[in-house]
Protein backbone atom coordinates (compact mmCIF):
# COMPACT_ATOMS: atom_id res chain seq x y z
CA UNK A 1 0.00 0.00 0.00
CA UNK A 2 2.99 2.53 0.91
CA UNK A 3 4.65 1.89 -2.55
CA UNK A 4 0.71 2.59 -4.27
CA UNK A 5 0.82 5.82 -2.17
CA UNK A 6 3.72 6.55 -3.51
CA UNK A 7 2.94 6.13 -6.67
CA UNK A 8 -0.24 8.78 -6.52
CA UNK A 9 2.07 11.22 -5.01
CA UNK A 10 3.96 11.55 -8.14
CA UNK A 11 0.56 12.88 -9.72
CA UNK A 12 -0.79 12.24 -13.24
CA UNK A 13 2.54 13.66 -15.10
CA UNK A 14 4.17 11.08 -14.02
CA UNK A 15 1.63 8.53 -12.71
CA UNK A 16 -0.12 8.08 -16.34
CA UNK A 17 3.36 7.79 -18.45
CA UNK A 18 4.64 4.76 -16.16
CA UNK A 19 0.72 3.27 -16.68
CA UNK A 20 1.41 3.58 -20.47
CA UNK A 21 4.89 2.43 -20.88
CA UNK A 22 3.84 -0.75 -18.85
CA UNK A 23 0.77 -1.54 -20.69
CA UNK A 24 3.23 -0.59 -24.04
CA UNK A 25 5.37 -3.51 -22.63
CA UNK A 26 2.33 -6.10 -22.22
CA UNK A 27 1.26 -5.11 -25.83
CA UNK A 28 4.80 -5.88 -26.73
CA UNK A 29 5.34 -2.48 -28.47
CA UNK A 30 8.68 -2.62 -27.61
CA UNK A 31 10.61 -0.69 -24.87
CA UNK A 32 11.68 2.32 -27.14
CA UNK A 33 7.79 2.79 -28.55
CA UNK A 34 6.41 2.35 -25.19
CA UNK A 35 9.27 4.51 -23.69
CA UNK A 36 8.33 7.62 -26.33
CA UNK A 37 4.57 6.97 -25.54
CA UNK A 38 5.31 7.07 -21.91
CA UNK A 39 7.76 10.70 -22.07
CA UNK A 40 5.45 11.91 -24.43
CA UNK A 41 2.15 12.14 -22.54
CA UNK A 42 4.38 13.40 -19.15
CA UNK A 43 5.59 16.06 -21.52
CA UNK A 44 2.07 16.82 -22.40
CA UNK A 45 1.02 17.00 -18.58
CA UNK A 46 3.59 18.88 -17.65
CA UNK A 47 2.74 21.32 -20.31
CA UNK A 48 -1.28 21.40 -19.23
CA UNK A 49 0.51 22.15 -15.87
CA UNK A 50 1.98 25.21 -16.63
CA UNK A 51 -1.28 26.49 -18.77
CA UNK A 52 -3.08 25.46 -15.68
CA UNK A 53 -0.51 27.43 -13.49
CA UNK A 54 -0.84 30.03 -15.47
CA UNK A 55 -4.84 30.63 -15.25
CA UNK A 56 -4.59 29.81 -11.55
CA UNK A 57 -1.90 32.13 -10.41
CA UNK A 58 -3.37 34.81 -12.76
CA UNK A 59 -7.17 34.32 -13.79
CA UNK A 60 -7.77 32.97 -10.40
CA UNK A 61 -6.87 35.94 -8.93
CA UNK A 62 -8.55 38.14 -10.76
CA UNK A 63 -11.83 36.56 -10.57
CA UNK A 64 -11.77 36.83 -6.47
CA UNK A 65 -10.73 40.77 -7.24
CA UNK A 66 -13.70 41.02 -9.25
CA UNK A 67 -16.31 39.01 -6.75
CA UNK A 68 -14.40 41.34 -3.73
CA UNK A 69 -15.02 44.25 -5.73
CA UNK A 70 -18.77 43.79 -6.19
CA UNK A 71 -19.09 42.62 -2.87
CA UNK A 72 -20.49 39.08 -3.70
CA UNK A 73 -20.82 38.31 -0.29
CA UNK A 74 -19.30 34.77 -1.00
CA UNK A 75 -17.44 32.92 1.83
CA UNK A 76 -16.50 30.04 1.49
CA UNK A 77 -13.55 29.41 -1.48
CA UNK A 78 -14.34 26.36 -3.93
CA UNK A 79 -10.55 24.34 -3.80
CA UNK A 80 -10.86 23.04 -6.77
CA UNK A 81 -9.85 19.53 -7.77
CA UNK A 82 -6.36 20.27 -7.01
CA UNK A 83 -7.50 20.57 -2.87
CA UNK A 84 -10.29 18.22 -3.34
CA UNK A 85 -8.45 14.92 -5.19
CA UNK A 86 -5.63 14.76 -2.01
CA UNK A 87 -8.09 14.74 0.66
CA UNK A 88 -9.66 11.66 -1.35
CA UNK A 89 -6.31 9.88 -1.31
CA UNK A 90 -6.04 10.63 2.22
CA UNK A 91 -9.51 8.72 3.08
CA UNK A 92 -9.37 6.11 4.26
CA UNK A 93 -11.40 4.93 1.42
CA UNK A 94 -8.54 6.17 -0.92
CA UNK A 95 -6.31 3.11 0.09
CA UNK A 96 -8.55 0.59 -1.63
CA UNK A 97 -10.26 2.81 -4.00
CA UNK A 98 -7.96 1.62 -6.81
CA UNK A 99 -8.34 -1.99 -6.72
CA UNK A 100 -12.22 -1.42 -6.07
CA UNK A 101 -12.31 0.64 -9.01
CA UNK A 102 -10.58 -1.57 -11.13
CA UNK A 103 -12.20 -5.13 -9.75
CA UNK A 104 -15.57 -3.18 -11.09
CA UNK A 105 -14.25 -2.36 -14.30
CA UNK A 106 -13.01 -5.84 -14.93
CA UNK A 107 -16.82 -7.83 -13.80
CA UNK A 108 -18.10 -5.11 -16.22
CA UNK A 109 -16.32 -6.10 -19.11
CA UNK A 110 -16.61 -9.90 -18.33
CA UNK A 111 -20.29 -9.67 -17.82
CA UNK A 112 -20.13 -7.17 -20.97
CA UNK A 113 -21.89 -3.97 -19.34
CA UNK A 114 -18.83 -1.73 -20.47
CA UNK A 115 -16.61 -1.97 -23.52
CA UNK A 116 -14.47 0.70 -21.25
CA UNK A 117 -10.94 -0.43 -20.33
CA UNK A 118 -10.11 2.56 -17.93
CA UNK A 119 -6.45 2.61 -17.80
CA UNK A 120 -6.75 5.99 -16.41
CA UNK A 121 -5.59 5.39 -12.77
CA UNK A 122 -5.06 8.64 -11.51
CA UNK A 123 -8.70 9.90 -12.08
CA UNK A 124 -10.41 7.05 -10.10
CA UNK A 125 -9.63 10.08 -7.38
CA UNK A 126 -13.38 11.02 -8.53
CA UNK A 127 -14.49 7.68 -7.55
CA UNK A 128 -12.77 7.40 -4.26
CA UNK A 129 -13.78 11.31 -3.27
CA UNK A 130 -17.51 9.65 -3.80
CA UNK A 131 -16.76 7.15 -1.04
CA UNK A 132 -14.56 9.65 1.35
CA UNK A 133 -17.90 11.69 0.97
CA UNK A 134 -20.08 9.08 2.15
CA UNK A 135 -18.44 6.94 4.51
CA UNK A 136 -17.49 10.92 5.86
CA UNK A 137 -21.26 11.80 6.04
CA UNK A 138 -22.77 8.36 7.54
CA UNK A 139 -19.78 6.74 9.29
CA UNK A 140 -19.86 4.08 7.04
CA UNK A 141 -16.36 2.75 5.59
CA UNK A 142 -18.45 -0.41 3.58
CA UNK A 143 -20.87 2.51 2.65
CA UNK A 144 -18.48 4.38 1.01
CA UNK A 145 -16.93 1.40 -1.04
CA UNK A 146 -20.59 0.97 -1.84
CA UNK A 147 -20.40 4.67 -2.96
CA UNK A 148 -16.81 3.97 -5.06
CA UNK A 149 -18.76 0.95 -6.85
CA UNK A 150 -21.65 2.56 -7.69
CA UNK A 151 -19.90 6.35 -9.55
CA UNK A 152 -17.22 3.66 -10.97
CA UNK A 153 -20.36 1.39 -12.45
CA UNK A 154 -21.99 4.55 -13.73
CA UNK A 155 -19.04 6.57 -14.94
CA UNK A 156 -17.93 3.39 -17.19
CA UNK A 157 -21.37 3.26 -18.26
CA UNK A 158 -21.14 7.38 -19.66
CA UNK A 159 -18.02 6.29 -21.04
CA UNK A 160 -19.33 3.61 -23.22
CA UNK A 161 -22.50 6.22 -24.01
CA UNK A 162 -20.42 9.62 -24.84
CA UNK A 163 -17.71 7.27 -26.65
CA UNK A 164 -19.46 8.15 -30.40
CA UNK A 165 -19.24 12.32 -29.20
CA UNK A 166 -15.58 11.43 -28.32
CA UNK A 167 -15.04 9.90 -31.70
CA UNK A 168 -16.74 12.03 -34.00
CA UNK A 169 -16.60 15.39 -32.71
CA UNK A 170 -13.18 15.18 -30.68
CA UNK A 171 -11.61 12.92 -33.51
CA UNK A 172 -10.33 10.30 -30.66
CA UNK A 173 -11.54 7.40 -32.39
CA UNK A 174 -11.46 3.97 -29.86
CA UNK A 175 -11.53 6.23 -26.92
CA UNK A 176 -13.74 7.06 -24.04
CA UNK A 177 -13.59 9.93 -21.39
CA UNK A 178 -15.41 7.49 -18.39
CA UNK A 179 -14.83 9.95 -15.58
CA UNK A 180 -14.28 14.00 -14.32
CA UNK A 181 -16.32 16.77 -14.22
CA UNK A 182 -17.63 16.21 -18.17
CA UNK A 183 -18.55 13.07 -17.85
CA UNK A 184 -21.04 13.52 -15.04
CA UNK A 185 -22.29 16.80 -16.26
CA UNK A 186 -23.19 15.38 -20.06
CA UNK A 187 -26.16 13.90 -19.45
CA UNK A 188 -27.83 17.34 -18.72
CA UNK A 189 -26.52 18.57 -21.96
CA UNK A 190 -28.00 15.58 -23.63
CA UNK A 191 -31.72 16.83 -22.68
CA UNK A 192 -30.89 20.46 -23.04
CA UNK A 193 -29.37 20.14 -26.31
CA UNK A 194 -32.77 17.61 -27.70
CA UNK A 195 -34.90 20.45 -25.97
CA UNK A 196 -33.23 23.22 -27.79
CA UNK A 197 -33.43 21.50 -31.26
CA UNK A 198 -37.78 21.59 -30.50
CA UNK A 199 -37.29 25.69 -30.10
CA UNK A 200 -38.15 27.04 -33.66
CA UNK A 201 -36.17 29.90 -34.23
CA UNK A 202 -33.62 29.09 -31.57
CA UNK A 203 -32.50 25.76 -32.85
CA UNK A 204 -31.22 27.32 -36.10
CA UNK A 205 -29.00 29.78 -33.99
CA UNK A 206 -25.50 28.74 -33.91
CA UNK A 207 -22.39 30.23 -33.81
CA UNK A 208 -18.54 29.24 -32.19
CA UNK A 209 -15.02 30.77 -32.84
CA UNK A 210 -14.79 29.47 -35.83
CA UNK A 211 -17.96 31.09 -37.06
CA UNK A 212 -16.62 34.70 -35.15
CA UNK A 213 -13.34 34.57 -36.71
CA UNK A 214 -14.71 33.66 -40.94
CA UNK A 215 -17.12 36.70 -39.86
CA UNK A 216 -14.57 38.61 -38.33
CA UNK A 217 -11.27 37.99 -39.85
CA UNK A 218 -8.39 38.41 -37.48
CA UNK A 219 -11.05 40.13 -34.64
CA UNK A 220 -12.17 36.72 -34.27
CA UNK A 221 -9.08 34.44 -34.09
CA UNK A 222 -8.80 32.31 -30.59
CA UNK A 223 -5.16 34.44 -29.64
CA UNK A 224 -7.65 37.75 -29.93
CA UNK A 225 -10.36 35.74 -28.39
CA UNK A 226 -8.63 35.16 -25.40
CA UNK A 227 -6.93 38.44 -25.47
CA UNK A 228 -10.53 40.00 -25.31
CA UNK A 229 -11.84 38.14 -22.20
CA UNK A 230 -8.60 38.59 -20.26
CA UNK A 231 -9.35 42.35 -21.38
CA UNK A 232 -12.65 42.28 -19.37
CA UNK A 233 -11.64 40.50 -16.66
CA UNK A 234 -8.76 42.43 -15.80
CA UNK A 235 -11.44 45.70 -16.57
CA UNK A 236 -13.91 43.78 -14.14
CA UNK A 237 -11.44 43.11 -11.99
CA UNK A 238 -10.88 46.86 -11.32
CA UNK A 239 -6.77 46.09 -12.29
CA UNK A 240 -4.81 49.38 -13.46
CA UNK A 241 -3.92 49.48 -17.20
CA UNK A 242 -0.62 47.44 -17.11
CA UNK A 243 -2.00 44.50 -15.31
CA UNK A 244 -5.13 44.24 -17.32
CA UNK A 245 -2.93 44.31 -20.88
CA UNK A 246 -0.81 41.84 -18.85
CA UNK A 247 -3.95 39.15 -18.32
CA UNK A 248 -5.24 39.77 -21.97
CA UNK A 249 -1.90 38.66 -23.23
CA UNK A 250 -1.90 35.42 -20.44
CA UNK A 251 -5.37 34.73 -21.44
CA UNK A 252 -4.38 34.77 -25.08
CA UNK A 253 -1.48 32.38 -24.34
CA UNK A 254 -3.99 30.16 -22.88
CA UNK A 255 -6.24 29.95 -25.94
CA UNK A 256 -3.05 29.16 -28.36
CA UNK A 257 -0.85 26.93 -26.18
CA UNK A 258 -3.98 24.70 -24.41
CA UNK A 259 -4.72 22.90 -27.71
CA UNK A 260 -0.76 22.97 -28.09
CA UNK A 261 0.25 21.27 -25.09
CA UNK A 262 -2.65 18.17 -25.41
CA UNK A 263 -1.39 17.67 -28.62
CA UNK A 264 1.34 15.44 -26.80
CA UNK A 265 -1.03 13.98 -24.84
CA UNK A 266 -2.60 12.87 -28.02
CA UNK A 267 0.66 11.95 -30.09
CA UNK A 268 1.40 9.45 -27.02
CA UNK A 269 -1.67 8.15 -26.30
CA UNK A 270 -3.21 7.26 -29.22
CA UNK A 271 -0.33 4.18 -30.82
CA UNK A 272 -0.59 2.24 -27.50
CA UNK A 273 -4.71 2.98 -27.07
CA UNK A 274 -5.18 1.91 -31.13
CA UNK A 275 -2.71 -1.43 -30.12
CA UNK A 276 -4.91 -2.04 -26.93
CA UNK A 277 -8.18 -1.96 -28.87
CA UNK A 278 -6.80 -3.88 -31.40
CA UNK A 279 -5.59 -6.81 -29.08
CA UNK A 280 -8.78 -6.28 -27.50
CA UNK A 281 -10.49 -6.44 -30.45
CA UNK A 282 -8.72 -9.96 -31.53
CA UNK A 283 -9.17 -11.78 -28.52
CA UNK A 284 -12.83 -10.31 -28.51
CA UNK A 285 -14.05 -10.25 -31.34
CA UNK A 286 -16.95 -7.94 -32.35
CA UNK A 287 -16.71 -6.20 -29.04
CA UNK A 288 -15.05 -2.59 -29.96
CA UNK A 289 -13.42 -1.71 -26.45
CA UNK A 290 -13.15 1.96 -25.64
CA UNK A 291 -9.73 2.80 -23.86
CA UNK A 292 -11.00 4.77 -20.84
CA UNK A 293 -8.58 7.91 -20.92
CA UNK A 294 -7.90 11.46 -19.19
CA UNK A 295 -10.71 14.49 -19.88
CA UNK A 296 -7.41 16.63 -20.58
CA UNK A 297 -7.25 15.23 -24.08
CA UNK A 298 -10.99 16.90 -24.63
CA UNK A 299 -9.31 20.80 -23.32
CA UNK A 300 -7.44 20.96 -27.14
CA UNK A 301 -10.83 21.58 -28.79
CA UNK A 302 -10.68 25.64 -29.67
CA UNK A 303 -14.46 25.52 -28.90
CA UNK A 304 -13.73 24.45 -25.18
CA UNK A 305 -10.91 26.72 -24.68
CA UNK A 306 -13.03 29.33 -25.47
CA UNK A 307 -16.32 28.78 -23.43
CA UNK A 308 -14.09 27.98 -20.82
CA UNK A 309 -12.46 31.34 -20.39
CA UNK A 310 -16.12 32.87 -21.49
CA UNK A 311 -17.32 30.54 -18.34
CA UNK A 312 -15.07 32.26 -16.17
CA UNK A 313 -17.06 35.49 -15.44
CA UNK A 314 -20.28 33.67 -16.19
CA UNK A 315 -19.64 31.23 -13.20
CA UNK A 316 -19.28 34.01 -10.87
CA UNK A 317 -22.44 35.64 -11.88
CA UNK A 318 -24.33 32.57 -11.77
CA UNK A 319 -23.03 31.88 -8.09
CA UNK A 320 -24.39 35.23 -7.31
CA UNK A 321 -27.84 34.45 -8.28
CA UNK A 322 -28.52 31.17 -6.35
CA UNK A 323 -30.10 32.20 -3.17
CA UNK A 324 -28.35 31.52 -0.50
CA UNK A 325 -24.95 30.44 -2.00
CA UNK A 326 -21.85 30.72 0.17
CA UNK A 327 -19.56 29.51 -2.56
CA UNK A 328 -17.02 31.55 -4.32
CA UNK A 329 -15.64 29.41 -7.07
CA UNK A 330 -11.78 29.87 -7.07
CA UNK A 331 -10.09 26.90 -7.29
CA UNK A 332 -12.14 24.93 -10.38
CA UNK A 333 -12.50 28.16 -11.93
CA UNK A 334 -8.94 27.55 -14.03
CA UNK A 335 -10.03 24.31 -15.08
CA UNK A 336 -14.05 24.81 -15.85
CA UNK A 337 -13.00 23.62 -19.34
CA UNK A 338 -13.60 20.21 -17.69
CA UNK A 339 -17.27 21.16 -16.78
CA UNK A 340 -18.59 21.77 -19.81
CA UNK A 341 -15.95 19.83 -22.23
CA UNK A 342 -18.57 16.80 -23.12
CA UNK A 343 -21.05 19.66 -24.11
CA UNK A 344 -19.18 21.41 -26.15
CA UNK A 345 -19.36 17.93 -28.03
CA UNK A 346 -22.72 16.96 -27.70
CA UNK A 347 -23.10 20.49 -28.94
CA UNK A 348 -21.07 20.42 -31.78
CA UNK A 349 -19.33 22.93 -31.07
CA UNK A 350 -22.19 25.16 -31.00
CA UNK A 351 -21.03 27.80 -28.18
CA UNK A 352 -24.72 29.11 -28.44
CA UNK A 353 -26.29 25.73 -26.96
CA UNK A 354 -23.31 25.09 -24.45
CA UNK A 355 -23.99 28.77 -23.09
CA UNK A 356 -27.44 27.45 -22.02
CA UNK A 357 -26.50 23.67 -21.09
CA UNK A 358 -23.16 25.55 -19.50
CA UNK A 359 -25.35 28.14 -17.10
CA UNK A 360 -27.48 25.01 -16.16
CA UNK A 361 -24.56 22.38 -15.42
CA UNK A 362 -22.68 25.09 -13.16
CA UNK A 363 -25.78 26.49 -11.17
CA UNK A 364 -26.50 22.61 -10.37
CA UNK A 365 -22.88 22.48 -9.58
CA UNK A 366 -22.99 24.98 -7.25
CA UNK A 367 -25.96 24.70 -5.58
CA UNK A 368 -24.83 21.09 -4.28
CA UNK A 369 -21.49 22.58 -3.32
CA UNK A 370 -22.82 25.12 -1.15
CA UNK A 371 -25.13 21.96 0.32
CA UNK A 372 -21.87 20.00 0.60
CA UNK A 373 -19.79 22.40 2.45
CA UNK A 374 -20.56 20.48 5.89
CA UNK A 375 -19.49 17.05 5.24
CA UNK A 376 -16.99 18.35 2.57
CA UNK A 377 -15.17 20.56 5.96
CA UNK A 378 -15.53 17.29 8.11
CA UNK A 379 -13.30 15.18 5.03
CA UNK A 380 -10.79 17.97 5.03
CA UNK A 381 -10.27 17.99 8.90
CA UNK A 382 -10.54 14.23 9.04
CA UNK A 383 -7.51 14.05 6.79
CA UNK A 384 -5.35 17.18 8.68
CA UNK A 385 -6.26 18.99 5.06
CA UNK A 386 -7.61 22.17 7.71
CA UNK A 387 -7.69 22.72 10.96
CA UNK A 388 -10.43 25.41 10.99
CA UNK A 389 -12.67 27.06 8.08
CA UNK A 390 -14.90 26.12 5.75
CA UNK A 391 -14.34 24.40 2.32
CA UNK A 392 -15.83 23.12 -0.53
CA UNK A 393 -15.12 22.49 -4.10
CA UNK A 394 -17.38 22.66 -7.29
CA UNK A 395 -15.52 19.44 -8.67
CA UNK A 396 -17.08 16.14 -7.22
CA UNK A 397 -18.16 18.48 -4.16
CA UNK A 398 -21.23 19.58 -7.25
CA UNK A 399 -21.40 16.21 -8.54
CA UNK A 400 -24.70 15.08 -8.41
CA UNK A 401 -23.58 11.68 -8.34
CA UNK A 402 -21.95 12.33 -4.72
CA UNK A 403 -24.56 14.57 -3.65
CA UNK A 404 -27.43 11.85 -4.30
CA UNK A 405 -25.72 9.01 -2.99
CA UNK A 406 -24.75 11.33 0.40
CA UNK A 407 -27.91 12.51 0.89
CA UNK A 408 -30.20 8.98 0.20
CA UNK A 409 -28.22 7.75 3.22
CA UNK A 410 -28.59 10.70 5.63
CA UNK A 411 -32.09 12.43 4.14
CA UNK A 412 -30.78 16.22 5.40
CA UNK A 413 -31.75 17.78 2.49
CA UNK A 414 -34.98 16.03 1.00
CA UNK A 415 -36.25 18.71 -1.57
CA UNK A 416 -33.08 19.56 -3.01
CA UNK A 417 -32.88 15.71 -3.22
CA UNK A 418 -36.00 14.95 -4.73
CA UNK A 419 -35.31 17.53 -7.24
CA UNK A 420 -31.94 17.12 -8.73
CA UNK A 421 -32.66 13.28 -8.11
CA UNK A 422 -35.29 13.57 -10.49
CA UNK A 423 -33.56 15.56 -13.14
CA UNK A 424 -30.54 13.65 -12.95
CA UNK A 425 -31.77 10.33 -12.99
CA UNK A 426 -34.22 11.99 -16.26
CA UNK A 427 -31.22 12.65 -17.65
CA UNK A 428 -29.31 9.41 -17.62
CA UNK A 429 -32.61 7.68 -18.79
CA UNK A 430 -33.28 9.88 -22.00
CA UNK A 431 -29.29 9.49 -22.83
CA UNK A 432 -29.84 5.68 -22.03
CA UNK A 433 -32.43 5.74 -24.51
CA UNK A 434 -30.53 8.18 -27.39
CA UNK A 435 -27.39 5.74 -26.80
CA UNK A 436 -29.72 2.88 -27.53
CA UNK A 437 -31.45 4.45 -30.74
CA UNK A 438 -27.77 5.33 -32.00
CA UNK A 439 -29.16 9.05 -31.89
CA UNK A 440 -26.56 10.02 -29.33
CA UNK A 441 -24.64 11.65 -32.02
CA UNK A 442 -26.52 11.95 -35.36
CA UNK A 443 -27.14 14.59 -37.45
CA UNK A 444 -31.02 14.92 -37.60
CA UNK A 445 -31.15 14.25 -33.70
CA UNK A 446 -28.83 17.32 -32.95
CA UNK A 447 -27.69 20.41 -33.84
CA UNK A 448 -25.18 22.37 -34.49
CA UNK A 449 -21.93 20.75 -36.07
CA UNK A 450 -18.28 20.15 -36.15
CA UNK A 451 -15.62 22.43 -36.40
Amino acid sequence: MAVLEYILDLGPAVMLPLVILIIGLLLKQGLGKSLRAGITIGVGFVGIGLVISLLTDNLGPAAQDMADRFNLGLSVVDVGWPGASPMAWASSIGTVAIPVAILVNVVMLLFKMTRVVNVDIWNIWHMTFTGAIVSTATGSFWLGILGVVIHSVVVYKFGDWFAPVVAKYFGLEGIAIPHGSGAWTAPFAVVIDAILDKLPGIKKINFNSNKIEEKFGVVGEPVIIGAFLGLVIGLLAGYPVSEVLQLAVQMSAVMVLMPTVVKYIMEGLMPIAEAAREMLDKRFQGQNYYIGLDPALLLGNSQVVAASLLFVPLTLVIAVLIPGNKVLPFGDLATIGFFISMAVGIHKGNLFRTIISGAFIMFITIWISNMMIGVHTKLAMNVGTIDSGQVTSLDQGGSPITFILTEIFKLQNIAPLIVIGALYLFSIIFTYIQFKREKLYSEDTFGGETE
